[in-house]
């Protein structure tokens, strides 16, 4: 059996932390000895880390009167830049989300004074919507509270291990195709 097959990946980096993941490798290792367990070394705890940083995360939305699914709107406006209008399509694409899904946020946050839908020159069907003074001012106070509590949630690791990190999740990310796109 090769070496990585039945160690755990804090053992290998020589850290001697061990957290529940290594637990459960552990006793794979025991049942089945042949099967390379590395991929919940990564997977598992990305999968834990996302599930422990939500709730923190969706504080702050709540904090500002959002959900998780409406900050996403009014921060993809907001990083748009000026004058922070989009067309739906645009967003729904630039979200990964359908456009049912699209509509149902933009709906809302028309409603909540925060977004606006804009005559355009083009399309009838699909008018753009923008921020508005009140959305803008949210969406800047909501992004800079969120940034803020992630910043806390990095602050056991180094910013050399925090780069490092971010380059190997950034490297596998593409690999798998589920990079966010550009837009």
């Amino acid at each position: 059996m090769s070496r990585h097959l039945d160690e755990n990946i804090g053992e290998l980096a020589g850290d001697g932390l061990q957290d529940g993941i290594d637990a459960r490798r552990a006793q794979w290792a025991r049942e089945l000895p042949h099967l390379d367990t590395r991929g919940m070394a990564i997977l598992g705890r990305a999968r834990w880390i996302t599930l422990a940083a939500r709730p923190k995360i969706e504080a702050i939305f709540a904090s500002y009167g959002l959900d998780t699914g409406e900050a996403d709107v009014l921060f993809t406006l907001l990083r748009s830049g000026p004058p922070y209008r989009l067309r739906p399509t645009e967003l729904y694409k630039s979200m990964m989300i359908s456009s049912g899904g699209a509509t149902n946020r933009i709906v809302k946050l028309v409603k909540a004074g925060l977004i606006r839908q804009v005559a355009s020159d083009g399309d009838g069907r699909s008018l753009p919507v923008e921020l508005t003074e009140e959305g803008l001012a949210r969406a800047r106070e909501a992004f800079e509270a969120d940034m803020a509590v992630e910043t806390l949630m990095l602050e056991s690791l180094s910013w050399d291990e925090q780069a490092q990190l971010a380059r190997l999740l950034r490297k596998l990310a593409l690999s798998l195709g589920s990079s966010p796109s550009l837009e």
